[in-house]
């Protein structure tokens, strides 16, 4: 039986935990909440208490990844507004446990920021305004900065090998941006296209992308240090999707501010589908 461990069960990494143990995988997985080491138990997941820090993480690594193959990072790097917290520190002090470890690959979940905003897109190959998995990187963010640094770190290590995810923006039935901007005023970026992904599809791909790497016919195995864009082909812009759904979800309207827009960013998330031979399951989101 593969063992799986994964770092961060919260809002995507518990059930993601959990569609695993369905496929016959055992997994441990982490938390930083003691008050949550028991719903981890309850659900057959090795339950492990860990803190990554800018010093010594807290909690038994060693333990947590021992026998695991394959290890998933999920640890948000947490750097709104003026957080002067170090997430490349906290993965550089992670790497070493990995090194020593049985893990052969990881699979390490960032983000489309990587990609900065456009409305400059000084950065982008083109002019097209489309982003695929070879646009360059151009963080606008601290936390974009951060995490493609963090991946560098990871895929550049000889010690394993890592594939990237980045995620577009999360959705899921609990979690929807327009419970946020319903009744706002004044939103910029009204024509800008919208670049979202379904829960129940980020479990899918990282399902897909462990199913893949774990074959052992060569003719259709994938090689890991890969980097996959993750967002649903869905590109509405932000004014007719977030109306709409403020409309079907009977929720104040938001106002959005024609005279402050930028053409924004396509992420293409093709290689998905042509590599990976994944099917988007959530399509109109």
């Amino acid at each position: 039986m593969t063992q799986i461990s994964i770092l961060g069960c919260g809002w995507l990494g518990l059930p993601l935990a959990k569609a695993l143990l369905e496929k016959g995988f055992s997994v441990k997985g982490s938390t930083t909440s003691i008050e949550k080491l028991p719903i981890l138990e309850k659900s057959g997941i090795h339950p492990h208490l860990i803190v990554l820090s800018e010093g010594k993480p807290t909690g038994n690594l060693n333990d947590f990844l021992e026998s695991s193959e394959v290890l998933l990072i999920d640890v948000p790097p947490k750097l709104r507004g003026n957080s002067k917290k170090n997430f490349v520190e906290k993965i550089k002090n992670l790497i070493p446990f990995i090194e020593k470890s049985t893990v052969e690959n990881v699979i390490f979940i960032s983000s489309t920021s990587v990609y900065g905003d456009t409305s400059s897109f000084d950065c982008a190959q083109d002019d097209t305004l489309s982003v695929t998995e070879e646009t360059k990187t151009c963080p606008d963010t601290e936390s974009g900065k951060q995490l493609v640094q963090a991946e560098q770190l990871l895929q550049t290590n000889p010690n394993f090998k890592t594939t990237i995810l980045r995620f577009g923006g999360l959705i899921g039935e609990d979690r929807h941006p327009i419970k946020f901007l319903a009744g706002r005023k004044n939103i910029e970026n009204p024509n800008a296209p919208i670049n979202l992904i379904h829960q129940d599809d980020c479990i899918g791909i990282i399902e897909k992308i462990i199913e893949k790497s774990l074959r052992q016919a060569q003719t259709d195995k994938l090689d890991w240090n890969e980097t996959f864009n993750a967002v649903t082909p869905f590109h509405p812009s932000r004014k007719d999707y977030y109306t709409q759904k403020a409309l079907e979800l009977n929720l104040n309207l938001p106002e959005f501010n024609p005279e402050n827009d930028t053409f924004g960013k396509t992420i293409l998330s093709e290689k998905i589908e042509t590599v990976l031979g994944y099917t988007f399951k959530k399509t109109k989101l």
